[in-house]
């Protein structure tokens, strides 16, 4: 995506000291102590854009470069400046991640970096837990009023399906407490979570897991996150894990699993499956240390497994994600093909990512799962590269998605070898995905 803005445009924003729509940052150079960094207070104004409280419809602009009277400051704009400044919409801190275009251009005769952010279409956007406004030309975070109002637009706009509402829910259907316990203290920071005087009803809506505080009906993203039961109003919202004793559907079954319940319990439970089949190699001859390698990455697998249910299609099918384990390979394959910015021939390129789900991806970084967006795959291809396995294979058709991990062929070969013992026990660690 690129700038909606001429170049003659652009520079009418540059020199526009009053405008709501700008923001100048001379440079990237370090902060006083104490005082937010050039690059936290770009993601607070990218926050802000994204949210356009003023109602502007237009995008607001960061420009990198440029002092505060509106001339270029001849700051180098080099590719890692602009891939610090991409990194805002996927490290994880910008929840839901905005869209935005990060570019060099040549305005005024100077490099500049050009940072185009579109307004929201499910506002609030939080940075780093807090929801940042535009007043006048400057960043404010948002009073109770202003999220009231964000959050009664996002109920007139075109939602993703994670937004829209379960009609046939209630209340009683999420983990109140589990919300207020474990939820809130991931999505808030503490100065704002200790101030916060909002009713519960106001925090869920706040944080899309009802419609509003008018209209308490769970969201999808609600029910997945939160829910007792997802399954009940979301039929084929679990993971479905088959053992299979050879490399074919028809060879026999050894074990199997539904994972159900919400999105952190299914995974915790396929994760304790894919340990308890995985197998580890010591290998105590062929240095001064001994070298553990694993029947299958198990970064690897997680990293595509996370993919697969953040990224998925809830709607209009009643068919789970499916991870089948067959001797010499696993294959999970996922509802809903390609989505958006990510086509079949660009998928599982590195940095691309595009959010079929945002809130749902948003919950899922809230609720420890992932750590940051649009990386997983390329963390997933190291992890197996490490493990020398082949590189996995993705069949992207437009109702579905296919990755097949072949498995290590030596795992056996020449080092002591044991199936592993019973699963830990641990819920799996935060990750990226």
């Amino acid at each position: 995506m690129t700038t909606p803005y001429s170049d003659s445009a652009l520079e009418a924003l540059m020199a526009d000291l009053e405008s709501e729509l700008v923001e100048r940052k001379e440079s990237l150079r370090r902060a006083p102590p104490g005082k937010d960094g050039p690059v936290e207070r770009i993601r607070q104004a990218v926050c802000a854009f994204a949210n356009d409280l003023p109602s502007h419809n237009r995008p607001g602009v960061v420009f990198v470069g440029v002092r505060d009277d509106g001339t270029p400051s001849g700051f180098p704009i080099t590719d890692r400046l602009l891939q610090r400044l991409a990194d805002i919409k996927t490290d994880g801190h910008t929840l839901p991640p905005p869209t935005m275009s990060v570019e060099k251009r040549v305005l005024a005769g100077h490099d500049v970096a050009v940072v185009t952010v579109h307004p929201s279409d499910a506002p609030p956007v939080r940075a780093r837990g807090r929801i940042w406004i535009r007043v006048g030309p400057r960043r404010a975070i948002a009073t109770a009023q202003d999220e009231r109002i964000l959050n009664e637009r996002r109920r007139y706009r075109d939602t993703p399906f994670d937004l829209r509402p379960l009609y046939r829910a209630t209340l009683s259907d999420l983990h109140i407490r589990r919300f207020e316990e474990d939820y809130l203290p991931g999505a808030l920071d503490p100065e704002a979570l200790a101030a916060n005087d909002r009713t519960t009803e106001e925090r869920l809506a706040a944080a899309r897991m009802i419609l509003s505080v008018e209209d308490p009906v769970p969201t999808v993203v609600g029910m997945l996150a939160l829910g007792r039961t997802p399954q009940d109003f979301l039929p084929g919202a679990y993971i479905q894990f088959l053992r299979i004793e050879g490399t074919g559907l028809a060879d026999p079954i050894r074990d199997e699993a539904r994972c159900t319940g919400d999105v952190k319990k299914q995974l915790e439970r396929l994760i304790l499956k894919l340990d308890a089949h995985n197998r580890t190699s010591v290998d105590i001859t062929s240095g001064p240390r001994e070298i553990r390698r694993h029947l299958h990455a198990p970064d690897a697998l997680r990293q595509i497994a996370y993919n697969a249910v953040m990224h998925r299609t809830y709607e209009g099918t009643n068919a789970p994600v499916r991870v089948t384990w067959f001797d010499d390979r696993v294959e999970i394959i996922s509802p809903g093909g390609a989505y958006g910015a990510v086509t079949a021939e660009e998928f599982g390129r590195s940095g691309l990512a595009d959010y079929r789900n945002p809130s749902l991806a948003e919950a899922m970084r809230v609720l420890g799962i992932v750590q940051r967006f649009g990386v997983g795959i390329g963390i997933a291809r190291d992890a197996l590269h490490r493990n020398a396995q082949p590189e996995p294979v993705f069949d992207v058709q437009p109702n579905w998605m296919r990755c097949v991990i072949r498995a290590r062929t030596n795992v056996e070969d020449g080092v002591q070898s044991a199936r592993d013992s019973a699963p830990s026990g641990r819920p799996p660690g935060a990750t990226t995905t």
